[in-house]
């Protein structure tokens, strides 16, 4: 930050020469003052002031604080305040942005979005990004579209903090006994089983098995509570919708990326398969028997 002080003469303060500043106005300027770092509490050291709170106000502001500092100090006292920019106060910014760059944090504290948005925001659309955000050597992921809802989750930026916008399309995979049978995505935040149920269609009214709805899943030991490899085990997840109580259940119990939900087929609904098969076979030789003599 770049501070200049100005006295009127004659210079109680600050002495120099006399400088025309047009119309017979004068001024006695001071050289400027060295390249004031705003230290972690947001303050700058400014002669015959002290501290002065610089994080959070702009030179301006800033600038007319000063002043009042040196009033009854400096004859008719001006300060010129300046942001400079710092190459070793900078954050780094990749990804799926539109424009990857380093970015300069000044005294009043980015926040993530804020960065985000001085790169000309994220080529995909924000329900399907998610954010990581790696400080020293621990990394913190979230979905985007938390931190445009969640003002808490919007973070203020350190220096030499890295922002890496991924693109994730989640989505998982209906089979079975359900309205319908393909990929389904979803959004970044996540969803539950029974939005993925509703996002499906439901069940098939006259084949589904509503004790025979299953989640299969590659999960980690320790969501487990399994101290082994660090391979992922695979897992069933069985529903029985059957029991009222495992509705509210089916609300908070979460899909995840490249789950499949699998419902089975009622025992009748596959017998009335099997006669439809010997229907099929059969009712065509019937017809022609009773046709031709």
């Amino acid at each position: 930050m770049s501070v200049e002080l100005w006295e009127a003469p004659p210079a109680v303060l600050f002495g120099g020469g006399i400088v025309n500043l047009g119309s017979g106005a004068t001024a006695s300027p001071r050289s400027q003052l060295t390249e004031q770092m705003v230290d972690p509490e947001g303050k700058i050291s400014i002669p015959f002031v002290g501290l002065v709170q610089a994080a959070g106000r702009t030179p301006t502001q800033l600038g007319q604080v000063i002043e009042r500092g040196l009033t009854g100090k400096a004859h008719a006292p001006q300060a010129l305040v300046k942001v400079i920019t710092s190459a070793s106060r900078t954050v780094t910014v990749m990804g799926e942005v539109n424009n990857s760059s380093r970015v300069p944090l000044t005294p009043k504290g980015e926040r993530l979005l804020d960065v985000l948005a001085s790169v000309g925001g994220t080529r995909q659309p924000v329900g399907k990004m998610t954010v990581q955000v790696t400080r020293d050597s621990r990394t913190v992921s979230m979905p985007l579209e938390r931190v445009v809802a969640n003002p808490p989750e919007n973070i203020r930026l350190q220096p030499d903090d890295l922002v890496t916008a991924l693109y994730q399309p989640y989505s998982f995979t209906a089979l079975g006994a359900t309205g319908r049978n393909e990929e389904i995505p979803f959004e970044a935040t996540g969803i539950t089983l029974s939005q993925a149920l509703g996002r499906v269609s439901g069940l098939q009214d006259m084949r589904a098995n509503v004790s025979g709805v299953f989640i299969f899943r590659m999960e980690s030991p320790a969501a487990l509570g399994i101290e082994v490899g660090g391979e992922k085990i695979p897992v069933i997840y069985r529903i029985d919708l059957r029991d009222p109580v495992l509705f509210f259940a089916a609300q908070s119990f979460p899909v995840r990326n490249q789950d499949i939900l699998y419902v089975s087929n009622a025992p009748l609904a596959d017998f009335q398969k099997f006669v439809n098969v010997i229907a099929s076979s059969v009712l065509p030789v019937v017809t022609v028997s009773t046709v031709v003599p």
